[in-house]
């Protein structure tokens, strides 16, 4: 089968060949790590705003050939270029209006937002979806000529309406001013499905509705919230991929349990990442609903792959094989990202025991 054919029959709840090996993230730093061992001239030590194009291009280059290299099956691609937050600059600001300020890491974090309140909503003008963002879609589709799956990261209703109103005041208003949220939640999702039929047209194969909404505890909103404020709208992106023939992935890092039945009643076709530390067992996420719905992850990438040894990396992706790749319906990745904090002989440790103790026949 190939890396395409993998990921789908294992969105569609089968079993394929081999259980499907998938990068959801991966930062500069573990590309250049494991790029290392296959090439040279790497631009260490830089993230992507800081590279000129010819470095950008390396860094592209490398990640492809790490999926060939380890047999990697699907990466989600990600809006990069000019008005995105992966741009260059400082202030770096988005065509939303959305201020970022750079981690240590060079990782975006929103801290400042265009709109506070109904009035300068009204003055707001939303940014039209950028065909040129997509670039990553179309240099994966010219590379693999569909061999290999691809995704693509579009952020959430929560996500996108906290990024514009800012985290606690988006919180007030659904007590203060529900009216509000949810014509902030209608706007942005307006925005995403204009993309989404650009995404369907440049190739597409799986979206993944990036939309966290939940600490290692318990989700940031409660339930009825949820309900009213976030589901409907990220509903209609499922709706949409689904008659476009697109398979559909939900993202959101924490604990879920408590919007595991909304989350099913929706009709995504996987979630992801299933982070250990926040209570998202494999084995009794598989129990619930590994029936209905396709499970990607959950090798701990805040402690294993920091820290471990190879072999108990392997032992951890052969654990997670045997919780929850009978009768299909189960894709590797890590349980958050690959970041720049992970080692980059513990990422190759997941790919090489995939492709050792993966296989179903």
């Amino acid at each position: 089968m190939t890396g395409r054919e993998r990921i789908i029959s294992a969105l569609s709840i089968e079993e394929p060949d081999r259980v499907p090996l998938f990068i959801h993230g991966i930062n500069e730093s573990p590309i250049m790590g494991i790029g290392k061992y296959l090439t040279d001239g790497l631009p260490e030590g830089k993230t992507i705003d800081q590279m000129n194009d010819e470095e950008k291009i390396k860094i592209i280059d490398t990640l492809f050939l790490i999926l060939d290299e380890f047999g990697v099956d699907g990466y989600t691609c990600l809006p990069i270029g000019e008005g995105t937050e992966f741009s260059a600059g400082a202030p770096l600001v988005d065509d939303w209006g959305v201020q970022f300020t750079r981690s240590l890491h060079g990782m975006p974090v929103p801290s400042k937002h265009p709109i506070s309140g109904s009035e300068e909503l009204i003055a707001y003008t939303p940014p039209e979806p950028d065909r040129a963002h997509l670039i990553l879609v179309d240099l994966m589709r010219e590379r693999f000529k569909g061999e290999k799956a691809i995704f693509w990261m579009m952020r959430g209703a929560f996500v996108r309406s906290w990024r514009l109103v800012g985290m606690e005041n988006l919180m007030m208003k659904m007590f203060d001013d529900p009216g509000f949220v949810h014509r902030v939640a209608d706007m942005v999702t307006q925005f995403s499905l204009k993309q989404l039929d650009m995404l369907v047209e440049a190739g597409l194969d799986v979206l993944v509705v990036e939309d966290d909404i939940a600490d290692k505890n318990v989700p940031l909103i409660s339930p009825a919230m949820f309900r009213e404020f976030i589901n409907p709208y990220n509903r209609k992106l499922v709706e949409r991929a689904h008659e476009k023939g697109l398979k559909v992935v939900r993202h959101s890092d924490g604990n879920l349990w408590l919007l595991m039945d909304i989350l099913l009643d929706t009709g995504y076709d996987g979630l992801n990442p299933l982070e250990p530390q926040a209570g998202m067992d494999m084995k009794k996420v598989k129990d619930y609903c590994g029936d209905r719905l396709c499970l990607l992850g959950n090798v701990d990438s805040v402690d294993l792959l920091p820290h471990g040894t190879e072999e108990e990396v392997e032992a951890a992706v052969i654990k997670i094989i045997r919780d929850a790749a009978k009768g299909g319906g189960l894709i590797i990745d890590s349980s958050n990202t690959y970041h720049p904090g992970v080692k980059p002989e513990n990422v190759m440790a997941v790919f090489k025991a995939v492709h050792r103790h993966g296989y179903y026949k």
